[in-house]
Formats: C-alpha cells, structure tokens, sequence
C-alpha cells in the first residue's frame, strides 16, 4: 500500500497570507475530522495568545468542510494576521487501514502530512487537535536535530511501556513508548527512512495489527524506537479529565498541570469542550482560548454518545447535580437499550 498526498489531497484553501518557507517560521499541522472543528480552532488560538512574537503557519488537513468551519478559520486568520491552510482529503485510499470506535481514520493524516511536505520544508510540528498551548513554543523554531527523526514525549509511566512491550512483543519499549499527539518531525528523514511505508506494511498485516490497541501510535513506536529523542513532558502534559472522578471534593482536585506546562494534551473520552467538563480547574485553559476564539460565542457540546452520556452522568453525580445526573443516565440505558436492539434485529436478518 502507497499513499501519495498529492493524489488523496483534492482541495485546499488558504486563509490569511504570509511568507512561505521562512527559516524563522514554525509550521504546524492538525490531522482532524469534523468532530474536532472546535478544538482545532481553539488549539490554534491557544498558540497564537502565548506566542505574539513569533510567526506560525498552520495547516488542517480533513476529510470533512463545510462552511461554518471556513467561516471559523478565516475569522481567526483575520483576527491574529496568521496564515491557516486547510486541505481536503479524499480517504477512500485508507479506508483499508484499521479503526477503532476511538481512533477513527483520522489518526492516518499524519502520514500524509509528512508525504506532503518532505520536499518543501526540513520539518514540521504535528498536533493532535486536543492540545492546548499555555507557553512559549520558541525553543521549537531553534531545536537542532542529530541523527534523530523525531522529537516526542514520553507516554504515561513505565508500568504502561511494560504493558505496551508486552502487548506488542517487543522488548526495547521497556526503556520507554512516546505519545504521538505531539510529534516534531525531520521530514527529509522520515522520508528517507521510509516511515510510511514501513508503518502500513504493519498495519495492513491482519494478524499484528490485531495487536494495536493505538494503531499508529504503537506502529511509529515500533518502527521510531531507536530514531526518537525525548522533550520534557511540559510539552505534552496529559490530562484525562475523567480522573476527577477519583477526587470527592473540590479542595482535593486533579489538576497535573504546572507553571511549567507548555502544552496541555486532553486525552480520554471527556473533552474540555463538553458542558459536563467545563466546571474543573484543568478545563480553564482550554475556555480561556475558547473566549477568544472565533468559536467564543458557542455553547460547549452536550453528550450525544452513548459513551458520552455515560461520563455525563457520572460527572453530574460528582459534581452533586443530582438530577442532571440521573437524566442523563436514563438517557444512557435507553440509548444502549435501543442499540442491542437494533443489534439484535439486524442479526436475526442475515
């Protein structure tokens, strides 16, 4: 299997106007589907209010537009003198590639991204659309590379990589597993180390792939293990907003997120731009670049999963919005009751 950006990409647009390939100019790109409209415009934003002096240009790559989202983009270009380029992607050439109910094909445009762009540019800041900015990116324009292909950060602790290594039977992800949310790519080497290639050689491989519980995470682990040089965790500090739920009171609350903290990266089913998040001291970064936004004026999503309406209940139950909660849990059994009943009728069918 083979992808070429310039093939699968089928549209782009470009917002706002600056230079391009200025050597003191940070690129950074988004691969996101339309659920994710909201954070990106936010994470761009997040980047723009903590870093002023510096000059950005951004790139979204998605298979999804409409015009709202344009709107969006271009409001924010406007507003900050940036330059946002979006690009429309047809994804019928990795509709072969695994998904998950978390990770949708989404998880893949980073492949395009560095397809696209390793004879353009010597290196780009890829982003998972969940992340907000809180600091300084500076130290990102000037970090020379060595023999390395990427920079990341390390995921969770060394009780995860034991699992990780065991899970995927490779022994060297004892010493660590990077989280690829944030991923600072030599783009001439990844090329010529053929990363693409040899990460859908794995995933299209049945049996291993039935291995990946992160699909591209864990194959760039794989295949990156010995070509990875590690930053700080300032600059993928993650945040599972659902740990809240393990703390009874508010004078006793989860918040990993220090002075130092450069990027915070939202991981887990609960999102910072639900209704259900919105009250926790770690969701406060994320709103304060929501008012000043494009999207400032939208309300914050309600649950509409089934998975959603779950984590709403249990937070509205934590947060002693008793009611709330138990609205939202009856909306949840009926919701999965309609849907093993659905599940049943269909099997009855065939």
């Amino acid at each position: 299997m083979h992808l070429n950006a310039n093939t699968i990409i089928k549209k782009k647009i470009t917002f706002g106007a600056k230079s391009y390939n200025n050597v003191d100019q940070l690129n950074i790109a988004y691969g996101i589907d339309r659920n994710f409209f909201l954070g990106c415009v936010i994470s761009i934003t997040s980047i723009l209010l903590n870093n002023p002096n510096d000059d950005f240009r951004f790139h979204i790559f998605t298979n999804h537009i409409n015009d709202d989202f344009q709107h969006k983009v271009e409001q924010l270009t406007n507003k900050y003198k940036t330059c946002i380029i979006i690009y429309f992607i047809d994804d019928n050439n990795l509709s072969n590639l695994p998904t998950t109910r978390n990770w949708t094909i989404a998880t893949y445009f980073r492949f395009i991204i560095a397809d696209y762009f390793y004879n353009q540019l010597d290196k780009i800041l890829y982003l998972d659309a969940d992340i907000i900015c809180k600091g300084s990116l500076h130290e990102l324009f000037v970090l020379p590379f060595d023999k390395n292909i990427i920079y990341a950060v390390e995921d969770k602790d060394s009780i995860w990589w034991k699992k990780c290594a065991i899970r995927l039977n490779e022994n060297k992800l004892l010493s660590a597993y990077f989280n690829a949310g944030f991923l600072l790519i030599n783009l001439k080497k990844w090329e010529s180390f053929n990363v693409n290639g040899k990460s859908l050689k794995l995933l299209a491989d049945e049996n291993l792939s039935k291995k990946f519980t992160h699909l591209d995470q864990d194959v760039l682990n794989l295949i990156l293990l010995e070509e990875v040089k590690y930053l700080d965790k300032r600059y993928n500090q993650q945040v599972n907003i659902n740990y809240e739920l393990k703390y009874k009171s508010k004078s006793n609350f989860y918040c990993p997120i220090t002075d130092e903290t450069i990027l915070i990266h939202y991981i887990g089913p609960t999102k910072p731009w639900h209704k259900w998040a919105k009250d926790y001291k770690c969701s406060q970064y994320f709103l304060d670049a929501k008012s000043n936004s494009p999207f400032q004026d939208t309300p914050l999503l309600s649950a509409r999963t089934s998975t959603q309406m779950r984590y709403c209940a249990k937070h509205k139950l934590h947060q002693k919005k008793f009611f709330s909660s138990i609205f939202y849990f009856l909306k949840y059994f009926t919701h999965r009751i309609n849907y093993l009943k659905n599940l049943t009728f269909n099997r009855k069918k065939r």
